[in-house]
């Protein structure tokens, strides 16, 4: 039976037989775990994620990140080496490919010589489990910022196992964050536990004296999600890797347009986190956050994009995150030239550096939006703990499965799928439907006064189309849909 508890070293470890022996190209002695603990004691502070991390917050600074994968480790090396020196990144990212995602480590071999064949990247990102530990280990030596594997993955064992051992410091994901959003059929049951061995993982090398950070996906299907879903998302995924042993996690916020709201949602995040964390009994666990610029359809005109990315910049200033996941002019074109993508970073880093030493006041609106994310998320994880019966990971499954949590537009039959999102006339994100979601009637009722105002001054009916059209608002350079 599913549940929230630490898994048995003993236990443990044998389980991590099966996982090992599942590696195609054999067992590498490198993956022995006394191996990779004394591979990852010898990490340099450049390599420490979570040193980077913990450093920024408390200078009070934004970090930026950017996305980046391809097929090939020299070319993987080459672009890295190019963002950092031309981009100014501070954090780097390894993105793992979709056929890695999914455990189709046939294919990615077959994507791998195909590159090799065709002279250019012929996956959507790096192969890691087919590279192995030793040309992982190659890759971080080879830069001088810390890694962080972002892939997307729903049984990331294999995985984590391997860019553990191979010293990288930092693993995104989650048994909510990376099946719901990306993942059809796949079991929740199934992928909380996968991310509980994961996070076992990640809490035995916390015990051998080795900080790695672990990352919940915030952004969740990165289209017009509120931030009492996603907060709440972020706070049970982080509560199930503090029982597991993790003690360095990052919480994240996908950006929603609203730049108060945002704001707000961002200076609600790291506290919300820290007090659940507290009120389980998991009282050493360091929490910082990530902000990801916007994750929807982007302007096609490069300037535009560049604006969206500006603003974003602006966001995570004032709200304080410890870093910000950057994105690029070419968003709305295909895979980003690494010029492109090293012009996100300075447009990021330029408004982050003029912005570091200056705070948004408080304000009746700013204190609006923490006020009523604070009031949801905490109806949210109680009526998910209710569901369980007391185990929070019983009470997961249940809550997704009746509707209490639901994303919208995510494409997992676990998810109900019933509730509907929309902005309101000033383009905060709020609820039209909300299905069966555990939220009572005075926070029901101040989402639907906020959307008839809009509907009002629109002339229209609160329905599907107003989600439609914000859906493909931003992209066409405005916040809140014009009526159709």
């Amino acid at each position: 039976m599913l549940e929230n508890k630490k898994i048995d070293r003993a236990v443990f470890f044998e389980k991590r037989k099966k996982i090992l022996a599942s590696w195609p190209t054999g067992l590498d002695p490198a993956l022995e775990f006394d191996t990779a603990v004394e591979t990852l004691l010898k990490t340099q502070p450049k390599h420490d994620f979570t040193r980077a991390l913990n450093t920024a917050k408390a200078e009070g600074k934004t970090l930026i990140q950017p996305r980046a994968g391809v097929a090939l480790v020299d070319d993987q090396i080459s672009l890295l080496r190019y963002l950092t020196d031309q981009g100014g990144a501070d954090l780097l990212p390894v993105t793992i490919d979709a056929y890695t995602r999914h455990n189709r480590y046939d294919k990615a071999e077959e994507g791998i010589r195909s590159s090799l064949e065709n002279g250019r990247s012929m996956l959507n990102g790096f192969p890691a489990v087919n590279h192995g530990v030793k040309e992982c280990q190659r890759l971080l030596h080879a830069v001088d910022r810390p890694l962080q594997a972002r892939h997307g993955t729903p049984d990331a064992r294999l995985l984590s196992e391997i860019i553990y051992a191979a010293g990288w410091t930092s693993n995104e994901g989650g048994g909510i964050s990376y099946n719901i959003p990306y993942a059809k059929s796949i079991s929740l049951t199934d992928s909380i536990r996968y991310w509980q061995y994961v996070d076992r993982l990640t809490g035995l090398y916390e015990e051998a004296g080795i900080a790695i950070n672990r990352e919940p996906f915030g952004p969740l299907t990165g289209t017009l999600v509120p931030p009492c879903i996603s907060h709440t998302v972020a706070i049970l995924e982080a509560l199930l890797a503090a029982e597991q042993g993790v003690k360095n996690i990052t919480v994240g916020y996908g950006m929603g347009g609203h730049m108060i709201q945002d704001i707000a949602a961002l200076q609600t995040l790291e506290p919300l986190t820290t007090n659940y964390l507290k009120l389980f009994g998991y009282h050493d666990v360091t929490v910082t956050t990530v902000f990801h610029q916007w994750m929807g359809g982007f302007p096609a005109d490069e300037a535009a994009a560049l604006g969206l990315i500006a603003l974003a910049s602006v966001i995570a200033a004032q709200g304080k995150a410890t870093k910000m996941i950057t994105k690029t002019p070419h968003e709305s074109s295909g895979v980003p030239t690494p010029e492109a993508n090293a012009q996100g970073l300075i447009t990021s880093k330029t408004l982050l550096k003029l912005l570091q030493t200056q705070s948004m006041p408080d304000n009746a609106t700013l204190t609006f939006e923490k006020t009523w994310i604070k009031k949801e998320v905490d109806q949210l994880i109680y009526a998910t703990l209710h569901a369980g019966g007391g185990d929070l990971a019983r009470g997961i499954v249940a809550a997704f499965k009746d509707g209490l949590l639901d994303i919208p537009f995510a494409p997992s039959e676990m998810n109900a799928g019933k509730i509907l999102p929309a902005r309101d006339a000033e383009g905060a994100l709020r609820i039209v439907h909300f299905g069966s979601l555990a939220l009572d009637s005075d926070i029901q009722a101040m989402h639907r006064e906020k959307l008839s105002v809009r509907a009002n001054a629109q002339q229209r009916e609160l329905n599907f189309q107003m989600t439609v059209d914000d859906v493909y608002a931003i992209a066409r350079s405005t916040l809140v849909g014009e009526r159709s």
